[in-house]
């Protein structure tokens, strides 16, 4: 029998076909990401770049839908925008062994907004996630607005479960719609099958996704916990260096007021409003007193003059310019 011999050349092509096949499969993910922002009108307060393997979603985590309000476990933190956040999404997603976990981010709404899981006050271990969180359940310990969202640490906006309003505002809103995008770069779909069935009872898996025949795996929303995206399925390169919102600074550097917490019994009637000018006051009631958190922009770039009267502050008046860094 004579065997062949493969010269350099025939090596080099197939090094190249592969790096063809590679850069074609990177593109169409590419598209897809593109094209979920701008089918569901978001295209001009998000935009989409794709270079070295990743798409990168860049907004401001600022949502243009009601935000806050009807929360009663406030952890007397509000919404400031963070300007050119980037959410980095894998575009040659690879289903791992295990699921990953982190007391951050692990996806993008097609707004810009961060997704996180159900959870508040820290990441999941492998051996939490197969089981129900119920005392740090932003759902149903009432820390969350009526859209699915809240303001974190860093004073970021960002949903724990299903983003409705955002849902609602989306020009091609249905089953078939991709919402968001985790990290690993696999889509994120609303409560049903893109076709329109329901998911049956047991389906979803531990991170709340399931196989899907376009993108190899597709993670969904649920009414029931976990909600939403509860971890990680695919590989990601460095779940370290994945995105964070830092909360704000003193102006001229130095740390900001400490983290809010949330008062216990929670608080009432609480409202957020904006004004043209780009003020934001948010207010509400604890124990028969009158709180608020009030900012406008400041004169330095990414600034934002405070002036607040808190429940973790003992109702003391804090005034502060506080800055994105």
């Amino acid at each position: 029998m004579r065997h062949q011999i493969l010269g350099p050349s025939f090596v080099v092509l197939a090094c190249l076909s592969a790096t063809i096949g590679q850069a074609h499969e990177d593109s169409s993910h590419c598209n897809a990401v593109i094209a979920s922002v701008a089918d569901a009108g978001f295209d001009d307060v998000v935009t989409v770049t794709c270079n070295d393997g990743q798409a990168l979603v860049a907004g401001d985590t600022y949502p243009n839908h009601e935000m806050m309000t009807g929360i009663i476990g406030t952890n007397e933190q509000v919404p400031v925008p963070a300007v050119d956040y980037v959410s980095p999404i894998t575009l040659a997603p690879i289903t791992g062994s295990e699921p990953h976990t982190r007391d951050a981010a692990l996806g993008v709404a097609v707004n810009g907004v961060p997704i996180y899981d159900y959870t508040a006050g820290g990441e999941m271990s492998q051996d939490d996630l197969a089981t129900y969180q119920a005392n740090l359940d932003t759902v149903a310990t009432g820390q969350l607005d009526v859209c699915g969202g809240h303001a974190g640490r860093g004073d970021d906006y960002h949903y724990h479960a299903a983003p409705t309003c955002m849902i609602e505002q989306m020009e091609n809103k249905g089953p078939d719609a991709i919402i968001g995008w985790a990290f690993d770069g696999f889509p994120i779909y609303a409560d049903a099958n893109p076709d329109g069935t329901a998911i049956e009872a047991g389906v979803l898996d531990v991170c709340n996704g399931q196989s899907d025949d376009v993108f190899g795996y597709r993670y969904h929303t649920s009414e029931g916990a976990p909600y939403i995206i509860q971890c990680l399925m695919g590989q990601v390169p460095d779940i370290d260096a994945l995105p964070r919102v830092r909360p704000l600074a003193a102006a001229g550097g130095g740390r900001g007021p400490e983290a809010g917490r949330p008062p216990q019994g929670g608080v009432e009637n609480l409202i957020f409003v904006q004004s043209d000018g780009g003020e934001r006051l948010m207010t509400y009631t604890y124990e028969g007193a009158d709180y608020y958190i009030k900012y406008a922009p400041s004169e330095t770039d990414n600034c934002y003059d405070f002036e607040t009267r808190t429940v973790t502050n003992g109702g003391e008046l804090f005034k502060q310019e506080l800055c994105r860094e």
